[in-house]
C-alpha cells in the first residue's frame, strides 16, 4: 500500500481539494464574522506552515496557541502540525502561574495569542524559559503598544510564507498536538496526540453512531480547541467536508442561540452548563432551534431533564458522550441500539442518560479492588480502565508509562458496564467518600443538590471526621440574590437518600473554583476544607 501516512496535513489537503468551496465562519471578540472556506483555510495553512519553517522552527518543536475557536486558530492548528511541529493549545482560563508552568513544561518555542487574551501574557513573558517569539492573531491593532511589549503580528509572519509550499510527508506516529490535563488532581500533565491517533479519532467521531457528521452538516464546536482539540471537530470536519461555524470567545447563551439560528447550525457541541443557559433563554424568550438536529454534551454528567427538554420542547436529540484528555477525548457515546427504539418515558431517559458504549478503537473494562475484571452485567461496580489507539501511553516528559503492562489506563472513574457495553459512571474513585466503612457517592449528592431552586452550583467533598473517618460536606454557590440556610439545603435530601448519606454541613461561597470543563476543582476545595468538621463547624 501507499507509504503516505495518516497525518493531519493529509486531512487539510483533502478538505482544500475536494471541499474547497464549503464555507467556514469565524467570529472574533467584537462579534464580527469572517467568512472563508476549506480551500482558503488549506492554502493559508500551507503558507503559514512555510513561514514557521523559515522562522527556524523544526520537527518536534512545540508552538503554543492561546485563542478561542476562530479561523486564525484553525489555520494555526493545521500549519503547526503540518510541517512536523507540535501544536500546544493553551487554556486561557487557567491562573497565570499555571499558564507559565505549562508553557515552560512544554518548552514552547513560539506563542500565538488572540487579542482577547493578550493581557494574560503581559507581565509574565519574562518568566517564559524557551519562548522566542510571541505573535498576536487577527488584524493589527494597538501596534505601538504591542511592539513595546515585545509582541509581533501573525499577519506580518504570514506574508513571509511561500504560497506554493507543499505539505511534507510525515511519520504518522509522530506527535502533532499536546493538550494538558485540567489539573483537578495536581499539576497539569501533557498528553501528546500522534497524527495517527488524531486521524483515527476524527474517523471515529464522524461515524453514524458517534457524531454522525457529513458534508451536509453545519457544525458549531462551542467547546474550545484548547480543550482536547474541540473534541476532534476541526479534524473530523475537514475529513467529511462539513460547513464549520467557529463561535469565538463570546459563548453566552444569547450569542450562541443567535449564531445557531442565523448560520443554520445542524449540530453543536458544548458542556452541560452552556446548554442549561441556552434552555433558560429559550424558555424566557420563546425562541426556537429549528435548524438544530442534534447536540453533543460532555465534560460532566447530563441530567435527564435536559435530555427530555431538548427532545420534547425543541425536537433536538442530545447525545451524551464520555471521555477525557487521555482518551483524545471521546471514549464512549450514547448511541442507542435497535431494541432501544421501543423504550418510552423514564426507561428511555434512563438509557439516554448513560455514558454510552465505546467506539471501535476503544476497549473498556471495570475491575475490583484486587484488579479482577468484573462482568458486564450493569450491576457490578468497579474502577474503569480503558485502552486503545486513542489512549495515552505516557505523559509528556514522564519516563514511566501511564498504563499497566497490558496497556490499560486507569481513568479514576467508577462505574458499571451492561451486557451491551453501555457505561454508567457512578463516581470518580478519588471522589468516593468512605464513611464508617460505607461508600457515599458525591455524584449522587451533587445531582440532587443542583436541583435545589436556590442553588446555582455545588460540589460535595469528603472531609476528615473524628468518629466516621470521613463525612461529606457541601460547598455551594447560591442563585443570585438568594441566601439559603443550611437547614433549607440539607432538608432537600429528605426521602432522596439514606439519612447517613446526607452531608453534615453546608458552606456557602460566592464563587466555586472551576476547571476548563466547568466542573468544580475539588482538589482546591479539599485543601481548604479538609479539617472543616474537626474545627467545630458541624
Amino acid at each position: 500500500m501507499s507509504p503516505i501516512g495518516l497525518t493531519t496535513n493529509v486531512l487539510i489537503a483533502h478538505a482544500e481539494e475536494f471541499h474547497g468551496n464549503t464555507e467556514i465562519v469565524g467570529v472574533n471578540v467584537k462579534g464580527e464574522r469572517r467568512r472563508t472556506s476549506w480551500g482558503e483555510v488549506g492554502a493559508r495553512s500551507r503558507r503559514l506552515s512555510s513561514a514557521l519553517v523559515k522562522m527556524g522552527l523544526r520537527k518536534g518543536d512545540r508552538v503554543g496557541t492561546i485563542a478561542p475557536n476562530t479561523c486564525d486558530h484553525l489555520e494555526l492548528l493545521y500549519a503547526i502540525s503540518g510541517f512536523g511541529g507540535i501544536a500546544h493549545t493553551i487554556n486561557p482560563r487557567l491562573f497565570p502561574d499555571e499558564v507559565v508552568y505549562i508553557i515552560n513544561h512544554a518548552g514552547d518555542k513560539a506563542l500565538f495569542v488572540d487579542p482577547a487574551y493578550v493581557g494574560i501574557l503581559i507581565g509574565h513573558r519574562h518568566l517564559f524559559e524557551t519562548v522566542e517569539n510571541i505573535y498576536i492573531t487577527g488584524p493589527k491593532q494597538n501596534e505601538i503598544a504591542a511592539r513595546m511589549n515585545g509582541f509581533k503580528f501573525l499577519v506580518d509572519l504570514f506574508e513571509t510564507g511561500d504560497p506554493d509550499y507543499e505539505w511534507p510527508n510525515l511519520d504518522e506516529d509522530d506527535a502533532a498536538v499536546v493538550c494538558y490535563t485540567s489539573g483537578t488532581t495536581g499539576d497539569p500533565k501533557g498528553v501528546l496526540y500522534s497524527h495517527k491517533s488524531i486521524v483515527v479519532h476524527a474517523s471515529v467521531v464522524s461515524l453514524p453512531d458517534s457524531f454522525c457528521l457529513s458534508a451536509t452538516d453545519t457544525v458549531m464546536p462551542v467547546v474550545p480547541m484548547f480543550h482536547v482539540n474541540a473534541w476532534g471537530v476541526p479534524y473530523a470536519s475537514a475529513m467529511v467536508g462539513c460547513r464549520l461555524v467557529l463561535p469565538g470567545p463570546n459563548l453566552d447563551g444569547q450569542s450562541l442561540i443567535e449564531l445557531m439560528d442565523q448560520e443554520r447550525v445542524t449540530m453543536a457541541l458544548a458542556i452541560p452548563t452552556i446548554w442549561e443557559e441556552v434552555l433558560e433563554i429559550l424558555r424566557d424568550t420563546g425562541a426556537s432551534l429549528d435548524s438544530v438536529e442534534r447536540i453533543l454534551s460532555g465534560g460532566t454528567a447530563v441530567p435527564s431533564w435536559m435530555i427530555n427538554e431538548f427532545d420534547q420542547s425543541h425536537g433536538v436529540r442530545l447525545i451524551h458522550g464520555w471521555g477525557m484528555t487521555e482518551t483524545s477525548p471521546l471514549g464512549s457515546v450514547n448511541s442507542p441500539l435497535g431494541k432501544h427504539s421501543e423504550l418510552v418515558g423514564e426507561s428511555k431517559l434512563e438509557q439516554m442518560s448513560s455514558a454510552g458504549r465505546p467506539h471501535w478503537a476503544m476497549s473498556l473494562k471495570i475491575v475490583d479492588e484486587e484488579g479482577n475484571r468484573l462482568p458486564n452485567d450493569g450491576v457490578s461496580e468497579g474502577s474503569l480502565y480503558v485502552k486503545g489507539a486513542t489512549v495515552v501511553e505516557r505523559y509528556m516528559s514522564h519516563e514511566a508509562s501511564a498504563t499497566d503492562d497490558e496497556g490499560w489506563f486507569n481513568t479514576g472513574d467508577v462505574g458499571t458496564i451492561d451486557e451491551d457495553g453501555f457505561l454508567t459512571l457512578t463516581d470518580r474513585s478519588k471522589d468516593l467518600i468512605k464513611s464508617g466503612g460505607e461508600w457515599i457517592s458525591s455524584i449522587l449528592l451533587e445531582e440532587i443538590i443542583r436541583r435545589h431552586p436556590l442553588i446555582h452550583d455545588a460540589a460535595v467533598i469528603g472531609v476528615n471526621h473524628k468518629k466516621w473517618t470521613e463525612r461529606p460536606i457541601i460547598i455551594a454557590q447560591a442563585v443570585e440574590d438568594e441566601s439559603p440556610t443550611e437547614i433549607e439545603v440539607l432538608s432537600f435530601f429528605k426521602d432522596k437518600v439514606a439519612k447517613w448519606q446526607i452531608p453534615d454541613a453546608v458552606v456557602m461561597v460566592d464563587e466555586l473554583p472551576l476547571g476548563s470543563t466547568g466542573k468544580p476543582i475539588k482538589r482546591v476545595l479539599r485543601e481548604e476544607y479538609i479539617d472543616y468538621l474537626l474545627e467545630g463547624n458541624a
